[in-house]
């Protein structure tokens, strides 16, 4: 400094001797007037940068003492400061990954660029009389500017943007039958998920607004120690986040309560409804094991009444096809608030679904009409025909669609199928327009059926006829006796004329011979026993009588002359020798 100062005398003494020999020089030039101006003018100057030096002195002296002065507050305080700077450190790396000053970041970006959209919008307001060209670049940069906003305009109103607004809750829908149990437990589940998230949120802004305070304070520590003006700068940086992260954690907290009060009573309403849901079912299924109970003793009392009756299968039916009714009929009143909704509903259906399952709702009211009428019964032998289909068969279950028999070796089998043993179903709906023959109605197990015999025109008919009656008697007694007393039990329900039942034999003139038919009450289900018993019989007493022969499709050729060819009642034609030989030939 003292150099500096010795410069600047040197120079001054040595422009005052130039000025002196100059005005030597020229004095005789100049007057006194211009020489007065000329060293105003440089006493000016020297003036001028004598108080620079001064100034530049005295800046150096502040810098000089300041440098000297720094070095004994850091020999003295070096480890507490060194001390503060880890502290530091550990919270940055805490805070280094924290997604909510990440966020913050964003609002203060966000802030920093409305203020300089601000100033654009200004400065453009401002220049009127400026080129098109500098006109043309604030409004791209006013652009640039809006569509950088637009992408964060979450952040717009707060420090971390839309996590302050709780997750909404979604409205619950009412529990009506017990498959909704399933859908309020799954949001029950989201609920308190819902609470714990927004929890877990308020919680990390308390660490957060914990550990920036914390950061505060060590930097206002470290201050105190070295006061450099980045220290300044980062106490007013973390002031103003700490007092925005505190806003945020009173807002998020008061909304936390709100909304965990909210959702708590959304979760006992629910659980409400669940815990109706449930004894509601409880009801249910003790109404169910009520019937069940009920049903069973009804069974068990009318098991011991038709025990000896097949009609207890039907029975049986009518009462599980009741309590099933019973049952489905409680569930739906159980579960449809409004019966004259569903019945509206159902009136319109049925049109469509009568159409569309036609056949469905014939077999139902087949059903209806079989297990009112009593026509058909578990264990019947009946008859079906379908065009040129024919079965006979025994009946093994009447459902509510369909009758189920199986085939049995019957005369049907033998004469027409060939084959026997199928299992049939055939629809309820039959009974409306197929033909179904029943041979056991009403416990009439016994029907006719008949033997067809033929012989010749010179057998004596008359005893045949009546061999064929005594062999039919002494093999159908026990069904004749059988079904006459069955058909006095008929009398009270039908309008019986004909209830004749001893055995009866026919005759008949057929063009190849006298066909004896013979009749009998024999068993349904073996019908073809007693026919091929009492069938050899009555071929073996045919054959042991001289007087009467078996019918069967032959030609007899009679050659001989006589008059007595064709019986005794018929005389012999002429027959021209031509033809005799041609007949002979043959």
């Amino acid at each position: 400094m003292i150099k500096k100062l010795a410069i600047l005398l040197f120079i001054s003494c040595f422009l005052w001797a130039e000025n002196e020999v100059v005005s030597n020089d020229n004095d005789t030039s100049i007057d006194k007037k211009d020489k007065a101006e000329v060293k105003k003018i440089e006493r000016k100057i020297i003036n001028e940068k004598y108080e620079e030096a001064q100034k530049e002195l005295e800046n150096k002296k502040n810098q000089e003492l300041q440098e000297l002065k720094t070095p004994e507050v850091n020999l003295a305080n070096l480890d507490k400061i060194n001390e503060i700077l880890e502290n530091i450190s550990k919270i940055n790396k805490e805070l280094k990954d924290d997604i909510l000053l990440k966020r913050y970041s964003n609002y203060v970006s966000y802030s920093k660029i409305s203020d300089e959209l601000n100033d654009l919008r200004d400065t453009l307001k401002r220049k009127t009389n400026v080129s098109d060209e500098i006109t043309y670049q604030l409004h791209n940069k006013i652009r640039v500017k809006e569509n950088e906003l637009e992408l964060i305009d979450e952040y717009k109103g707060s420090p971390i943007g839309g996590l302050m607004n709780p997750p909404e809750i979604e409205k619950y829908e009412l529990i009506t039958n017990p498959f909704g149990i399933i859908n309020a437990l799954s949001q029950i589940k989201k609920l308190e998920n819902n609470k714990k998230i927004f929890k877990t949120l308020e919680l990390d802004i308390e660490f957060v607004t914990g550990k920036l305070e914390e950061q505060l304070l060590l930097y206002l520590e470290l201050f105190n120690l070295d006061q450099k003006p980045e220290y300044k700068d980062k106490i007013t940086f973390l002031d103003k986040e700490k007092k925005d992260f505190s806003m945020v954690l009173e807002i998020v907290s008061t909304t936390e309560e709100v909304y965990t009060r909210k959702i708590e009573q959304v979760i006992l309403e629910i659980k409400n409804q669940i815990s109706q849901q449930v004894q509601k079912m409880v009801i249910i299924f003790v109404i169910i094991i009520v019937l069940s109970i009920i049903a069973f003793l009804v069974k068990l009392a009318l098991k011991r009444y038709f025990s000896q009756n097949e009609n207890y299968y039907m029975i049986n039916k009518i009462i599980n096809f009741t309590v099933v009714f019973l049952i489905v009929m409680v569930i739906l009143f159980s579960y449809i608030d409004n019966v004259s909704y569903l019945v509206t509903i159902l009136g319109f259906a049925s049109a469509g679904i009568a159409i569309a399952l036609k056949d469905w709702f014939m077999s139902i009211f087949g059903w209806m009409v079989i297990v009112t009428s009593g026509s058909i019964q578990v264990g019947d032998r009946i008859k079906v025909s379908k065009g040129s289909v024919e079965t006979v068969g025994d009946v093994l279950d009447i459902s509510l669609f369909k009758i189920t028999i199986r085939e049995d070796v019957t005369l049907t089998s033998y004469t027409t199928n060939r084959r026997s043993g199928r299992i049939f179903f055939i629809p309820n709906n039959y009974i409306f327009s197929e033909l179904i023959s029943n041979y056991t109605h009403s416990g009439l197990r016994t029907v006719w059926d008949g033997i067809d015999i033929t012989i010749t025109f010179d057998s004596n008919h008359k005893k045949a006829q009546k061999i064929a009656r005594d062999i039919l008697k002494h093999y159908s007694k026990g069904y004749t006796d059988i079904t006459r007393k069955q058909l006095s039990k008929m009398r009270s329900k039908y309008q019986l004329r004909a209830t004749g039942v001893e055995p009866r034999v026919f005759t008949f003139v057929e063009p190849h011979g006298i066909v004896i038919s013979s009749w009998y009450l024999t068993n349904s289900y073996a019908a073809l026993v007693l026919r091929s018993t009492i069938s050899p019989e009555i071929l073996d007493a045919f054959m042991k009588e001289d007087d009467i022969h078996i019918a069967y499709p032959t030609q007899q050729i009679n050659i001989n002359k006589t008059d007595n060819v064709y019986g005794p009642a018929t005389k012999r034609k002429h027959v021209p020798k031509e033809l005799e030989d041609e007949i002979i030939q043959r």
